[in-house]
């Protein structure tokens, strides 16, 4: 895809192996009893659907539904290298056209496509651990993880992840499995029903790579940096990379559990993400809109679990409020350098804003006046408006244009 003389920017193929290698095995479990998970989920998928809808009132588009598949940890870190080697594929080309087409640089690829495989195949590997659920926006097809027509969209169920956390909780697990599926399938839904919404997001994402001014070895160097907090090492120092905890997708969080010994490094980078170490002023504005954007999803997904939640999910109560008393336990140093450096903190926010803004709009104006933030990219609320919801109702509800 992205090579010069056969060799690409970043060996996809190896961060596949890598991260699938280095994956904590999932928990121990019976072959009968992993059938059953899988046929649970998905038929919770399907309830799950139903529910939403009601809920929302959003009905999806002809032509525009995309599977639901429940996969393991290595099924989802294919995934999500299939997902990164296509959305970033204009940022590899530009990168590679910089780096120029002579021996030095095609001996530079080889090298740092390599080392980049492993990078990232090491970030993957704690991830696979810590996601409960994904709707997968941009991932094109294959023929093990199917996709929409259009080739795009999915819905991921990590079955060894949800056990493990069900087991955790010490929750039903019947109901665990089904509040999970409410929040994801929430997110199929948002992109199901609003087919302009998939567009909108992969442009804005297109036009921050654009912007993007970073040559090969200070991306590597950025990555360095994530992978050397996970791992407790220094530049130029050996440490073993080893997978810690179980958070979600459906609400990422943290769990100490770092093997014993690793050492924070010195520096936490100021406090700043891997986006915010490649931001240009004019990237910064993208941001914000896709921030806005994402709060809104989360927020909205959160907000119709909570809603459809009591009606079918018997112990909700107990279930959220051992979720939440795991996801603000907090973390040891380690994981929270990891956290802050791959955007997880602002994940967290993006829930808390973004449901209140949904809670607030939808108290105001009902779930009608609310649905009108789908109607264009004209409606969505700007990163003021999400945490100001009385604007947005202000703009698209009282306007001129209203």
């Amino acid at each position: 895809m992205t090579s010069i003389g056969g060799v690409e920017m970043v060996d996809w193929k190896l961060a596949v192996t890598t991260a699938s290698r280095l994956a904590r095995p999932g928990p121990e479990i019976t072959r009968e009893e992993a059938r059953e998970v899988v046929a649970e989920l998905r038929g919770h998928a399907v309830a799950a659907e139903e529910h939403v809808r009601a809920f929302t009132g959003m009905t999806t588009a002809a032509g525009h539904d995309t599977p639901v598949l429940v996969v393991d940890r290595p099924g989802w870190i294919e995934a999500n290298v299939a997902g990164f080697r296509s959305l970033l594929k204009p940022l590899m080309t530009k990168m590679r056209a910089r780096r120029g087409n002579g021996p030095g640089g095609m001996i530079a690829g080889a090298v740092g496509g390599k080392v980049t495989g492993v990078e990232l195949g090491v970030l993957l590997s704690f991830l696979s651990s810590r996601v409960l659920g994904q709707y997968e926006t941009f991932a094109p097809a294959t023929r093990e993880l199917p996709g929409a027509p259009d080739g795009g969209g999915r819905l991921l169920l990590v079955a060894p992840n949800i056990v493990h956390v069900e087991r955790e909780l010490g929750v039903d697990p019947h109901d665990f499995r089904l509040w999970v599926c409410l929040h994801e399938e929430t997110h199929r839904t948002q992109f199901t029903a609003v087919p302009w919404l998939r567009d909108h997001l992969e442009a804005e994402i297109q036009a921050f790579l654009a912007e993007t001014d970073v040559d090969a070895g200070t991306l590597l160097e950025r990555l360095s940096d994530a992978v050397q907090a996970f791992t407790g090492g220094r530049r130029g120092e050996s440490a073993e990379p080893s997978a810690t905890g179980t958070a979600t997708d459906t609400a990422p969080e943290t769990e100490p559990g770092a093997r014993s010994g690793a050492h924070a490094p010195e520096q936490d980078i100021d406090g700043r993400s891997l986006v915010d170490l490649v931001q240009t002023p004019a990237q910064r504005e993208i941001l914000a809109r896709v921030t806005a954007v994402m709060s809104l999803l989360e927020g909205h997904a959160d907000y119709v679990m909570d809603g459809v939640g009591p009606q079918i999910v018997p112990s909700v109560v107990e279930i959220r409020e051992k979720f939440q008393r795991r996801r603000a336990a907090g973390a040891n140093r380690l994981d929270q350098i990891l956290r802050r450096l791959l955007g997880l903190d602002a994940k967290l926010r993006q829930y808390r804003d973004g449901e209140r803004f949904v809670r607030a709009v939808v108290e105001e104006v009902g779930m009608e006046g609310f649905n009108r933030v789908w109607t264009s990219p004209n409606t969505l609320p700007t990163a003021a408006e999400i945490t100001h919801p009385a604007e947005w109702i202000a703009r698209v509800h009282r306007g001129p244009e209203a």
